[in-house]
């Protein structure tokens, strides 16, 4: 994105502002589209996936108990793993995270035991030696792995997702504006916030009570704006929305209305077009599908912002 892209745009005209809103929005999806496809294919996210892609995706099980032993995990893998895919060492000292891993033996064709347990059960199954026998999930041991946190080394590849640019004026302003989008919203600072990895999250509550919207304060405030905003966005298009299926649909529309309101009020949110690359991979042409919700809850924000701005 050229800088002469981060300017703030204006619409000022009454009569013609809506429709002159929903061409730039138009425009500028069909912008993000190509970004997202020029980030799948670069370097930088090639390298970022190679990455991800030895981390074990581990169970819900699993994934709980992670969470409730260390909160902040975000990349877990075992002592040698660490060593040997990653060239990170485990810092002297350190707990370990303790999880559940599967244990893979011969099984038993009929009691599905491995060979020792199923020579101490009752099962009389000898058609075939247990040499023949496929392997299959027998039981589980308790396993130690490490967070990222708890290591040193060569440093993992990141992706630049960050939105760039002044918004002090922004931040103060869509804060204000929460009570016009029926929502609420906190600014929590990081010593006291309490979901991990997130930058921000939106809870859905009784239909009595408005969504709760949570953002983790940062230095960077062209990044918490664009955050703020993307939550938002699910406070206005998700609430009803209980899918697990939907969930990378409903990423894709809260971090593109993100892009678009940061981009009109003069932020660099190019940044979107990796969060966007790592949800959706090849399948950016997605975003299309869903531009009337992604158009009109963009406008919707602006609209409010703007007017908090006028008014001040």
């Amino acid at each position: 994105m050229t800088t002469s892209d981060c300017l703030q745009v204006s619409f000022d005209d009454s009569d013609t502002r809506r429709d002159e809103m929903h061409s730039t929005i138009e425009a500028w999806v069909d912008d993000l589209v190509d970004e997202v496809d020029d980030a799948v294919s670069s370097e930088q996210f090639q390298k970022w996936l190679d990455v991800q892609s030895r981390f074990h995706d581990y169970s819900y099980r699993n994934t709980l108990l992670i969470t409730r032993q260390y909160p902040n995990a975000t990349h877990v893998a075992g002592y040698r793993t660490w060593q040997n895919e990653f060239n990170r060492y485990v810092n002297e000292g350190e707990s370990a995270i303790w999880i559940w891993a599967p244990i893979i033996a011969k099984q038993c064709p009929e009691c599905e035991n491995s060979p020792s347990y199923h020579d101490q059960s009752d099962c009389e199954y000898d058609e075939t030696s247990p040499e023949e026998w496929s392997e299959g999930l027998v039981g589980f041991r308790p396993t130690p792995v490490f967070d990222f946190s708890q290591t040193k080394g060569e440093p993992l590849p990141e992706l630049e997702t960050e939105a760039t640019g002044e918004a002090d004026e922004l931040v103060p302003a869509l804060l204000e504006g929460a009570s016009m989008l029926e929502v609420e919203v906190e600014v929590v600072s990081p010593a006291e916030w309490p979901h991990g990895d997130a930058s921000g999250v939106c809870q859905y509550r009784s239909p009595a009570q408005q969504p709760l919207i949570e953002v983790r304060d940062r230095e960077n405030s062209a990044d918490l704006a664009v955050t703020t905003v993307h939550e938002y966005a699910h406070a206005l298009l998700h609430g009803a929305v209980d899918d697990e299926t939907e969930r990378s649909k409903r990423e894709l529309e809260a971090e593109v209305v993100g892009y678009i309101v940061g981009r009109y009020f003069g932020l660099d949110t190019s940044g979107s077009a990796f969060y966007l690359a790592a949800w959706q991979g090849e399948e950016s042409a997605a975003i299309l599908d869903r531009l009337e919700r992604i158009s009109s809850t963009a406008a919707k924000i602006i609209d409010v912002v703007d007017e908090v701005i006028t008014d001040e």
